[in-house]
């Protein structure tokens, strides 16, 4: 019985992966593979350009995943569904950023892609954050997204960014007007880019103006994670008994009294472009 019951239990399991894969149509393959051609002739004979494997993976999940701009745009141009979510609740627009692919995002959102979800979806903004694919995130901020948004179990995308250290990312969202305290709970980004080896993370967000004395859940500062005797512990040290400057603090509450969604104005101020660029942090 018991050897009937595990062989019964992994037939079962062979089978649902077996499926999984062998469901997967030709528009399918030409999709993931960026075959044109073959997509265009499997359209006019009247596949369905929205076809689901057995985990509701569309033909458009494969060419965003596969960074292939023209096969995506001719499923667009056939009326594929641009926010259709798979089992795992993956979108094809998360696929692109998951690959790095700026240009298939982009197509994506021009055809009506939505690019926050209010629920715990998996998000593309955070996706593109912690593997670094910096260019997709900033197509993501000129669509006009939340760059704060807070997804409980991973905190903001600036916080992702941290823990995977991917400085572009922390650049792009900092300049976009990320809020430098906003974390995951009540771990700052700072906390997070302590238990990490850059230095050049840690202070650019001590720049922007992360709270060096933010205390976690577990009444812990920055500093009190950071790797003993390291250099980062010996940054946040000197920093800790080092006052800001006059200037930082000036820009910091300019920009703060611009407000986030007008930083992008700061260019057209009536001030010297040097000004313009301190205030920009260029």
């Amino acid at each position: 019985n018991s050897f009937n019951r595990n062989f019964n239990f992994i037939f079962c399991f062979c089978f649902v992966m077996f499926c999984s894969w062998a469901d997967r149509s030709p528009l399918h393959e030409a999709a993931s593979q960026g075959r044109l051609l073959s997509l265009k002739t499997l359209l006019s004979q009247g596949y369905n350009v929205d076809t689901l494997t057995i985990d509701q993976v569309t033909p458009l999940h494969e060419a965003c995943l596969g960074d292939h701009v023209g096969c995506a745009r001719i499923l667009l141009e056939a009326g594929a569904n641009v926010n259709a979510t798979t089992i795992d609740g993956v979108t094809p627009l998360f696929n692109a950023c998951s690959r790095g692919s700026a240009s298939c995002a982009e197509l994506l959102l021009e055809y009506g892609a939505k690019a926050q979800w209010e629920s715990c979806l998996p998000s593309p903004t955070h996706e593109a954050a912690s593997r670094g694919h910096s260019e997709c995130l900033e197509v993501l901020i000129s669509w006009g997204i939340d760059v704060d948004q807070d997804i409980p179990h991973l905190g903001t995308p600036l916080y992702v960014a941290c823990v995977s250290q991917q400085i572009h990312c922390i650049r792009k969202l900092l300049y976009a007007g990320a809020n430098v305290q906003k974390g995951k709970y009540l771990d700052t980004p700072l906390h997070a880019a302590a238990q990490q080896p850059s230095t050049e993370i840690v202070n650019l967000l001590l720049e922007f103006g992360a709270d060096i004395n933010a205390k976690n859940t577990d009444f812990e500062r920055p500093v009190d994670l950071a790797v003993p005797s390291s250099v980062v512990e010996r940054v946040l040290l000197l920093y800790e008994a080092t006052p800001c400057s006059l200037c930082q603090l000036c820009r910091l509450c300019i920009r703060n009294c611009i407000g986030r969604a007008r930083l992008h104005l700061i260019p057209q101020l009536q001030l010297p472009t040097i000004l313009k660029g301190f205030l920009q942090y260029r």
